[in-house]
């Protein structure tokens, strides 16, 4: 295909809803299938080379910062300067593109509102269309809306700035297929995003902004740059239009942070610290070596030395790049009817967003439009401009070694059956159409689980990995203490609600995942194929 030629023959498209139809009209199906038979190849080939890299790390290489870039790490260069209202990203607020969320989100009083397509998500195709129609009413300051219960719902004067959050390279969207393959997910949610929206974005003096999420090197952020270029020649935009930020959330990609930021120069404004995404890829990296097993999820926490070097390295890597360095999730939410354990929630989010602060970051996230107060005082403390891009680097160096340093801990059963509880809980909900789950008064999404379901895959499968009382980990006690999980749920819910859910599918499938010979490389993988 020649520079911005058009496929004329349509995708194939599972049946939807009535009310959808126009978002798949002509324009949007021509759209769809010219990025499809132009990148889906390109897509498998870096899916390809992931699998390649993991058995290298199975059998014993490193991550480690690429010597034939050397010369770009150690070269002077910037990024294309931010366009003005994403210059102060100082709180941003992330959630499902559900009406009620997307309202209540940019009403928070966030800077930046990001639609969430990916981990907070469950893919259905009745969400996934829903979603599209939200972002596209939100746009046009459409959204008002009266729930069933009576609520009225109304967007402000201001809203906060909206940025799109695709799903990753890994995902596709099976109910839209070119040539009988099933579309990229990342593509499907990208071309709907663009062609619905760019124009009446830039019309009303803003711009089509997104959240890419999942890279693991610079060759995944290269295949997006020749994804953004093209489709801007595609709808006539000039280059740059669209602006991204790419979450930091695999431990191979912190190793290439400025390649990323080269390759997407024209196209990124920052880089996001995904933390929780973060361990359960390391996790994964070092899956088959008995000397990284993490300890109870609740002993890694930022403090962790391989953690904040991390972040360290996202902030002074950004920094000399003219690039936005925003802090992770803080994904407390208020207890209802306790204010004693909200304040104690919220003094553990203040001390975050204190870290994050300090140190350097330009924004960080919040999961929930009560913690904004919160973390936005924090920020307007340390950071009178709109962002610390330009401060004096004061941060210490950070070195592979300190990026690959394992921490120590103990593993409890308490710490098994915490995991097993958690993602229980969390993949019945997402199997029934819910991707954004409230559990132990946290905001959880996919990432949580991620890390709950491998860490007890990692447990079991490394003799290293001994419980703090002397046991080891078998299958026999995963099974036991799942079904104790189930039938706590059970004792809490009620047999009837129980048995409407889908908590023994999930827990059949987590319990296979952890007993299996290898680990899977995504929970949402697997589990997408129950989803209608």
């Amino acid at each position: 295909m020649s520079k911005g030629e058009t496929v004329e023959r349509e995708p194939e498209v599972d049946a939807y809803p009535e009310y959808a139809g126009w978002l798949l009209d002509q324009g949007a199906r021509r759209l769809l299938a010219t990025l499809h038979t132009r990148f889906a190849d390109a897509v498998d080939e870096r899916l390809a080379e992931r699998a390649l890299r993991q058995k290298h790390f199975d059998d014993g290489m490193d991550p480690h910062f690429l010597e034939e870039t050397r010369w770009l790490r150690e070269d002077d260069w910037a990024i294309r300067p931010p366009p003005a209202e994403l210059r102060d990203r100082r709180v941003e607020i992330t959630g499902p593109p559900e009406r009620a969320m997307v309202v209540n989100a940019l009403n928070s009083g966030a800077r930046v509102f990001m639609a969430d397509f990916e981990d907070s998500l469950a893919p259905s195709w009745q969400n996934v269309l829903d979603g599209q129609i939200n972002v596209h009413d939100a746009v046009r300051r459409q959204i008002d809306f009266s729930s069933e219960a009576g609520k009225e719902y109304r967007l402000r004067e201001d809203p906060a700035v909206l940025v799109v959050r695709v799903r990753g390279l890994h995902l596709v969207e099976k109910h839209v297929r070119c040539d009988g393959k099933a579309m990229p997910a990342a593509l499907f949610d990208f071309a709907l995003f663009v062609h619905h929206n760019a124009r009446e974005l830039l019309d009303r003096g803003s711009g089509p902004y997104l959240y890419i999420p999942k890279l693991e090197n610079h060759r995944e952020a290269r295949l997006w740059a020749q994804i953004l270029a093209f489709t801007e020649d595609y709808l006539g935009l000039d280059r740059g239009t669209i602006r991204v930020t790419v979450l930091i959330e695999t431990l191979p990609a912190v190793f290439e942070m400025d390649e990323i930021l080269y390759e997407l120069r024209d196209w990124i404004c920052g880089l996001n610290c995904g933390r929780w995404d973060y361990i359960f890829s390391f996790i994964k990296t070092f899956r088959e070596r008995p000397n990284c097993v993490l300890p109870n999820r609740d002993q890694v926490g930022m403090d962790r030395h391989f953690l904040r070097s991390y972040s360290r390295l996202l902030i002074r890597t950004c920094h000399r790049r003219g690039a936005h360095a925003m802090g992770g999730m803080a994904a407390h939410i208020p207890v209802r009817g306790d204010e004693e354990a909200t304040s104690a929630a919220l003094e553990k989010v203040r001390a975050d967003k204190e870290r994050e602060a300090a140190d350097g970051h330009d924004g960080t996230w919040v999961a929930h439009p009560a913690l904004v107060e919160v973390a936005q005082e924090v920020f307007d403390r340390h950071m009178p401009e709109p962002n610390q891009t330009a401060r004096p680097d004061d941060l210490p160096e950070v070195s592979a070694s300190d990026l690959l340093r394992v921490p120590d801990g103990t593993i409890t059963e308490q710490g098994v059956r915490g995991n097993l509880g958690v993602a229980l809980r969390y993949l019945g909900d997402w199997l029934g159409g819910r991707g954004c789950v409230p559990i132990n008064h946290l905001m959880e999404d996919a990432a949580t689980a991620e890390i709950a379901r491998a860490q007890v895959w990692q447990w079991l499968h490394h003799d290293t990995a001994v419980l703090e009382d002397g046991r080891r980990l078998t299958g026999e006690s995963v099974h036991e203490w799942l079904t104790a999980e189930c039938d706590r749920l059970r004792g809490e819910i009620g047999d009837a609600a129980y048995a409407e859910g889908h908590w023994d599918e999930a827990a059949r499938m987590i319990e296979a995942l952890a007993t299996a010979r290898k680990m899977e490389d995504f929970l949402t993988i697997p589990a997408y194929e129950w989803l209608n």
